[in-house]
């Protein structure tokens, strides 16, 4: 049974989403890229997600009034899910892991989250393993509680829809979609709705250095956002054309790079976006290339732009220009930026898709 927003949430739910679209200079006069400025929209992208989690269960009747929704995160769907669970009338429970910034935790504080904080990694899984158990605990702790499961539910693809609309509002054309990749639902929305009205599109999929997603082995992640220890299902494989693998130096050098050159930040993902779509710009100057930055720099001033931070983690080295080619996405166990044109999906047969 649908339920209606009141005019308090209504307003709430209106502040999602509406993000403008910015130039980012990659090189060369003329040469760069555009970036969908999430951190301009209330909750940043993932709100958008939250929202369709929620209310597609609302409306299938699986979330009853005023029940918890109890989720894994390692923040920014958090933020996202708080936003939308206010708005719909229903209190949240994340589950998080030590390494959430105290920030972030503050703010969670803030707006009547409760944490549920894993403080040791799994010895497989690592974080994510880890607070997937905790949760599983969670739920049977709380009678009627909900859980989103963004990792395995198609309403979090179907919350970039608009974005997507977006998109097709604000530029001419697309050539080249740049996506981080972590639960797989932003690239997935997007493609779906993108490759509609261009459909030579080609997608490049943003992981991250220690993430299982494409078929690299998992090891622990300095980088939070991106890349994931598990395999999510919401990520459709054949969506993409290549795949690269960023690691932390070159992220933090990226952020730093495009902040400085343009006076717009964000996180993890965000560096590596720019990192792919720059060298995507410059490699076909006349392609036009879109990708999106999740969110903006305030949760990562102590680290990402944080000089002792980042010394203390040896995060300020030398960071590739240019990635390193490899012939499958198990060929070899990469340390660092890489790039290869073979997509399949890990749990499968094994086929290129």
């Amino acid at each position: 049974m649908r339920r209606l927003a009141t005019p308090a949430q209504a307003g709430l739910l209106h502040l999602i989403g509406g993000t403008p679209m910015a130039w980012i200079p990659a090189g060369d006069a003329g040469v760069g890229y555009r970036a969908k400025l999430e951190s301009a929209g209330i909750g940043g992208m993932k709100a958008r997600a939250a929202i369709s989690l929620l209310s597609g269960a609302v409306a299938r009747g699986e979330l009853a009034p005023g029940a918890p929704v109890v989720e894994s995160t390692s923040g920014t769907l958090g933020m996202g899910l708080a936003l939308a669970a206010r708005a719909l009338g229903h209190p949240v429970v994340l589950v998080v892991d030590d390494e959430l910034e105290p920030d972030m935790r503050a703010l969670f504080t803030a707006y009547g989250v409760r944490l549920e904080v894993v403080e040791r990694p799994h010895a497989v899984g690592g974080w994510q393993r880890a607070r997937l158990d905790r949760l599983t605990e969670v739920l049977a702790a709380t009678p009627g509680a909900y859980w989103p499961d963004q990792y395995d539910n198609p309403d979090n693809a179907a919350g970039y829809a608009a974005m997507a609309q977006e998109i097709i509002d604000q530029v001419e054309t697309v050539d080249v979609l740049v996506a981080t990749v972590g639960s797989g639902g932003h690239c997935a929305g997007l493609t779906r709705v993108l490759r509609q009205r261009w459909p030579g599109l080609r997608v490049i999929g943003v992981d991250s250095v220690g993430s299982r997603i494409f078929g690299q082995p998992a090891r622990h992640r300095v980088m939070r956002g991106l890349g994931s220890s598990i395999l999510p299902r919401n990520v459709v494989y054949s969506d993409y054309d290549e795949v690269h693998w960023v690691g932390p130096v070159e992220a933090v050098a990226s952020c730093r790079a495009v902040a400085a050159r343009s006076c717009v930040a964000g996180g993890w993902s965000t560096g590596a976006a720019a990192l792919v779509a720059g060298w995507a710009a410059r490699r076909e100057p006349g392609a036009h290339v879109v990708t999106v930055f999740p969110d903006g720099p305030h949760r990562y001033l102590r680290t990402i732009y944080d000089d002792e931070w980042c010394v203390a983690r040896g995060l300020l080295g030398v960071a590739a220009t240019d990635p390193v080619e490899i012939a499958a996405p198990d060929a070899v166990e990469v340390e660092g930026w890489a790039r290869c044109g073979v997509v399949r999906d890990p749990a499968g047969a094994g086929a290129p898709v």
